[in-house]
Formats: structure tokens, C-alpha cells, sequence
């Protein structure tokens, strides 16, 4: 249920007589997860009554005004006088479809209109607001035993009797239905059929395929199949595929199905053409065309996948298959050099200095981001994807979020969370392109809105479950089972936006999760994050195509180890980008904590290695010869350290602190 938390109520509209010509006979607003099921069902007293000049209207309670109209022009009745208008997944099919979660739960009004829906403005808010002028019928309705009337829509449309749908208990599967005396009852739904169960039963017709998966260059059959034989003469129908960018182009194959007579089932074969183009993944839609008198779609409209066979294949690995100094890192000549020799709160500021240079860096709409993550995140094993960063796979860049549920989409998710930030709603939803930018500069908190060093691709259930927490064991630490692949990443970007954005900071364990509060935790965690999981070349081309947006990079990509300086063991010590620079090879062995007290850990090895401590002068004083993940006790006087260790026909050397 992802609609207003108020309940649902129906209402009967008392003087309406049983003489009108068409009345909204059912209503189904509320149901478990993510209204994949709404419909609203009109019943005309005559069979086949056309729909044109009428228009349903939804009513919000909270300003009386309209939030979405849908108009009925060209939609008939059928022979029960029955017509409904819903989401693609109600069966039998709408004759009209809106999208889910379309219907709020309450407490609302839908209405009957003589009209259209140019009528009634719904596109910014606060939209029209209710009339009785032209009015038809109305239903008032919640959800909820515990919620309010829609009192202001009642008095405006001088609605009188209500009827809760879920007054049975059960009002996530049952809708409300209008019963032949003009009352209403509570029970299951019946869209499509009369709520008594009279009338003529319609044969209805059902679409499988004899795939689940459909490529270029493949072919398939759909099947069609009828609820009751075929009687008196063959069933013969017509279906159109097109959609969007796919069309008549793209497949062959007969758009035509004949079912004999006393057979229930019909088929026909499409070939999908393999173009050798990469366009990305597509959708085919089925629809209907007219069908013969006694039959309906049980499902219609209905969308298939239909995977390129053409996409990119780079020659990088996905975070789960890192590899390390593959992609070049583009960053312009000169463009640290004036980091170099400062320390401390020095070296933050020069830092700042230049990713948020306000005559260079550039800040765009929160519209750009889908586009700049289509690239951005793309999966590096298949151009047509986005690689998801917390659940660790990939997702076709066709099932981005378009409406305000993320579930099975994915979706933008904000590192540091835009809640605990106060960026929330900061800039524009509309994209408007690469060359189309606002100056910025570090106090420019609402920029941070829109900044893709800290938003990625994520599936959108996950997104709902990371929600605003701070991240590490306390908090939010990830889905069971996957690998962390992306906590590197994600320390890395959160040590950008602390010291890109003035008043943002980073913080030990773990801090309430507090709206506008500006912290996230926890920082000890994302310091060991940052080490554990290395900065590799999925993370670096990122970096470089966020560049040619923002016109400023994530210095802590370029430079992991600055973190460190900035944030952890080596703050006050000169920094040296020469000295820092860590080799791919390094990110395969791993030596943490940094910094130590008594032990050492050393991952990422292979086969027999040998480990060396030596003091910064280079003297040797400890030597250990191991054979995998290693835990080293040490007992060393506080200072730095270096630590070489040889594994395999590899040798990296990595600068501790022992505490």
C-alpha cells in the first residue's frame, strides 16, 4: 500500500435515483504491496452504451481538488453493460489502463462526469476543485477503520452514506461493490462482470508464450486460449506488437489467430530480427484489436522484454570481478598540485579548493542523473545495464523507476542520505542536458541534491530498506549474502561530499538518524571500508565520466589514500600524491586495521607469502611466511611502519600506523 495513510470509506450518493444511465458499479483502491490491482468498474442500464463525454475524476480530501482524471471518450459498455478501467495486471483486462498505485486510498471521492479531462486540471497541484456541476455519480472512499470521513468532498458533492471496504478485515482483497438496490456490500472483487453474477458469460481469451525469454534473433509462439470451446464459427482476431521504438521492423511473423470451432486453443509464430544493432533492450506490447462479439481479453496490453542481442562488452570488470589499472584515470595536468606538502585542515581546504571551484564546477538537475547513471554505472559486462551497487547485480536500463514506486526498478540512491543532508528536493526533476549547468560553489548545499559522486544506481526495494541510515555493522552494513563490493565505493564517495559541501561531516559510530542533522557515521568503519575495498577501474571510469558533467572529479577515486590525511591515522602529515600513489597490484592485498594497536590482518593472498615489517628508515624488524589470510600479532613501539608483502609473482608495500 503505497498511497496516503488514511483510511478508505464508501459512500453511496443518496439522491442519485436507479434511473441513471451509467453509476461507477465497483471500486478497488487498496490492496497489499504496490496496487498492482486498481480498478474502478461503470455499469450502464443499457448493453454496449458509449462512454463518449464522460470522464472519471479523481478527488483529493486534503484540498478538495483533483488528482488525476481519465477520460472515457471512445469506450464503450458490453452486453452486460459493464465496462472497467484499471492496471495492466487486472483480470480480465480493462478496457482502459492507468498506471499502479493510480487510485489513492483515501479518504477521496472518485466521480462521474459529463465532460473531459482537459476539464480538469490535476498536473500541478492544487488541481480542480470538486462541482456538482455536471456531476454524475460520486464514491467516497478509505481504507482504514480507524480514519476520518472525506467531509469536505462529502458537503461540496452531497454524498450522505458510506461503506468502509474494509469492514469485513479484509479490505486488502475485498473492493466495494454496488448492489442492485443502489446500496453497497464489501466482498471480492468482480471486475469486468456484473457483481451479482447474472448476465451473459463471456468467453474469455488468455496469452502465454511458449518462452519467458525473447532475443534478437530468436523465435517464439504466443499462444492463445479460450475459457470455453469455440461454438458456431472459427474465432479469428487480430494483435498489434508495437511500442515505442519497436515496431514492424523489428520482428515477422502473423498478427492473425484463428481457434476452430469446439477448440479452445490458437497459435502464431514471431521471428524477432537481430538488426546488429545495439539500441538496448525493447519492449513489445501486445493489444487486442476488435474482438468478435462474446469474447474479451482476459490479459491484454500486456509489455514482454526483448533482449539486444548487440551490446558492449568492456574490457574492465564488474565490482564482484574487479580489476585495477585498466582505465586510465583522466585527470587534467596539474589539477592536484596545489595539494602537495600541506597537511591537515590545509590540505581538506585546498582539496575543496578545487572540486568545488565556483568558476569551474558545474552543478545539474536531479532529471540529469538518470541519464548520467545510464552511463555512469553501466555494467561493464552488458552496455544495456546498470550495475546495482548494494544487491550486487546488474538491472536492464529499461526497468528504470518511472513512477513513484521503485519496486523491481532501479532507482537513484543518494549515499549520504538527502534527508540527513537537507538537500532533499534541491533541484530540478526535469533533465535538461550536459550543456545546460548552474555555477556552484561549497556552500551551495542544494547542489548536493544532484551530485552523482554520491548517487548510483540501486535497486529500489534495497533503496527503501538503506533508507537514511549511517552505514557499518551498527547500521546499515548490506543485504546477507552478498560480498561488500561496494563499500569502498561508498566511503569514498561520502569523504567527497564531506569535504566538498560546507557543513556536511562525517562522524564516529552511530549517530541518530535524524533528518537535517548533516552527519553520517560511521566514520571509523568507512576509513577501513576504504582499505578493505580498494578503489578499482569500474569505480574509476565513473569518476571520469562524472568529470565531463561536473567538471570536478572524487579525489578520494584518484587518491584513496587521502582519506587517511584528511580524515584518519596520517592527518597532520604532509601530503605527497608521489609517495600516496597506490598500484592496482596493491588492491589485491589488503593489510588493515590502519591504524593498528597489536595485530595486523593481511587478506587477498595467494598461495605461500612473506610478510616484512620494516621500521620508515628501512630497517627490517619482523618477518612472517604464511599461506593465507593471516592475522599478525605485533609489538611495536607507536609510529609509522612499512609493510611489504610478497604473494605470488606480486610485491606491494603499504604504510601503517601502530598506535
Amino acid at each position: 500500500m503505497i498511497k496516503k495513510l488514511l483510511g478508505f470509506f464508501l459512500f453511496f450518493i443518496g439522491f442519485f435515483g436507479f434511473s441513471q444511465t451509467v453509476v461507477i458499479n465497483e471500486i478497488d483502491s487498496d490492496m497489499d504491496g504496490t496496487d498492482q490491482y486498481e480498478f474502478v468498474e461503470l455499469k450502464s442500464t443499457t448493453p454496449n452504451f458509449s462512454l463518449d463525454g464522460y470522464v472519471l475524476v479523481f478527488f483529493n480530501e486534503t484540498n478538495s481538488s483533483c488528482y488525476y482524471a481519465y477520460d472515457l471518450d471512445g469506450f464503450t459498455t458490453d452486453i452486460n453493460g459493464i465496462a472497467h478501467f484499471g492496471n495492466s495486471l487486472v483480470t480480465p483486462s480493462p478496457v482502459g489502463t492507468f498506471s499502479n498505485g493510480r487510485i489513492q486510498n483515501g479518504p477521496d471521492v472518485v466521480a462521474l462526469y459529463l465532460g473531459n479531462a482537459a476539464d480538469f486540471q490535476f498536473a500541478v497541484q492544487p488541481g480542480t476543485i470538486a462541482t456538482t456541476t455536471n456531476l454524475i455519480d460520486a464514491v467516497a472512499h478509505k481504507s482504514l477503520n480507524s480514519h476520518a470521513n472525506p467531509v469536505n468532498l462529502m458537503s461540496i458533492l452531497g454524498i450522505t452514506v458510506c461503506t468502509n471496504e474494509n469492514e469485513n478485515g479484509q479490505g486488502l482483497i475485498h473492493s466495494i461493490q454496488r448492489k442492485n438496490d443502489g446500496t453497497y456490500e464489501v466482498k471480492l472483487p468482480t471486475p469486468g462482470v456484473n457483481n451479482d453474477g447474472s448476465g451473459i458469460v463471456l468467453n474469455t481469451i488468455s496469452v502465454t508464450t511458449s518462452t519467458s525469454t525473447i532475443r534478437e534473433g530468436e523465435g517464439f509462439n504466443f499462444i492463445f486460449t479460450t475459457s470455453q470451446p469455440v461454438q458456431n464459427e472459427p474465432l479469428i482476431f487480430n494483435f498489434t506488437l508495437d511500442n515505442g521504438n519497436f515496431n514492424m521492423t523489428d520482428f515477422s511473423g502473423g498478427l492473425t489467430v484463428s481457434i476452430p470451432v469446439g477448440q479452445t486453443t490458437g497459435q502464431t509464430g514471431i521471428n524477432v530480427i537481430d538488426d546488429g544493432l545495439d539500441e538496448g533492450d525493447e519492449e513489445m506490447k501486445l493489444v487486442f484489436q476488435s474482438l468478435p462479439f462474446g469474447y474479451v481479453a482476459n490479459n491484454n496490453n500486456i509489455i514482454y522484454r526483448v533482449y539486444d542481442a548487440n551490446f558492449v562488452v568492456q574490457s574492465y570488470g564488474t565490482p564482484l570481478n574487479p580489476t585495477f589499472g585498466l582505465v586510465t584515470p583522466t585527470i587534467p595536468s596539474g589539477y592536484y598540485d596545489s595539494l602537495e606538502g600541506l597537511s591537515g585542515n590545509a590540505l581538506k581546504q585546498a582539496l575543496q579548493d578545487i572540486i568545488a571551484n565556483p568558476t569551474v564546477v558545474r552543478a545539474h538537475s536531479y532529471g540529469d542523473i538518470w541519464d548520467i547513471l545510464r552511463i555512469a554505472d553501466q555494467n561493464p559486462a552488458n552496455s544495456n545495464e546498470v550495475w546495482m551497487h548494494y544487491v550486487e547485480a546488474p538491472k536492464a536500463k529499461l526497468d528504470q523507476q518511472t513512477e513513484s514506486s521503485g519496486t523491481g526498478k532501479w532507482v537513484r540512491e543518494h549515499v549520504f542520505a538527502q534527508s540527513r543532508g537537507g538537500f532533499s528536493g534541491g533541484t530540478s526533476s526535469t533533465a535538461d542536458g550536459i550543456s545546460i549547468w548552474l555555477p556552484t560553489n561549497a556552500d551551495d548545499i542544494l547542489a548536493a541534491h544532484a551530485d552523482a559522486h554520491h548517487i548510483h544506481a540501486e535497486d529500489g526495494t534495497e533503496n527503501g530498506v538503506k533508507s537514511n541510515k549511517d552505514f557499518g555493522p551498527l547500521d546499515y552494513n548490506g543485504p546477507v549474502g552478498t560480498q561488500g563490493k561496494w563499500r569502498g565505493d561508498v566511503a569514498r564517495a561520502l569523504f567527497y561530499m564531506a569535504v566538498r559541501y560546507n557543513g556536511l561531516n562525517l562522524v564516529n559510530g552511530n549517530p541518530t538518524d535524524t533528518s537535517g542533522n548533516k552527519i553520517i557515521g560511521d566514520l571509523a568503519t568507512l576509513l577501513t571500508w576504504n582499505t578493505t575495498d580498494p578503489s578499482d577501474d569500474f569505480e574509476m571510469n565513473r569518476n571520469n565520466y562524472i568529470y565531463t558533467w561536473q567538471m570536478n572529479r572524487n579525489p578520494f577515486v584518484d587518491y584513496p589514500s587521502l582519506a587517511d590525511y584528511i580524515f584518519g591515522a596520517n592527518f597532520g602529515q604532509p601530503w605527497s600524491a608521489t609517495l600516496s600513489t597506490v598500484s592496482p597490484e596493491e588492491s589485491k592485498v589488503v593489510v588493515y586495521p590502519n591504524p593498528a594497536i597489536d595485530y595486523l590482518i593481511v587478506s587477498g593472498l595467494q598461495g605461500k607469502s612473506k610478510i616484512e615489517i620494516y621500521t620508515i628508515t628501512g630497517q627490517l624488524i619482523q618477518t612472517e611466511n604464511v599461506e593465507s589470510e593471516t592475522q599478525i600479532k605485533l609489538d611495536l613501539s607507536a609510529g609509522m611502519y612499512l609493510v611489504k608483502v610478497s604473494s605470488g609473482f606480486e610485491s606491494t608495500t603499504q604504510k601503517i600506523i601502530v598506535k
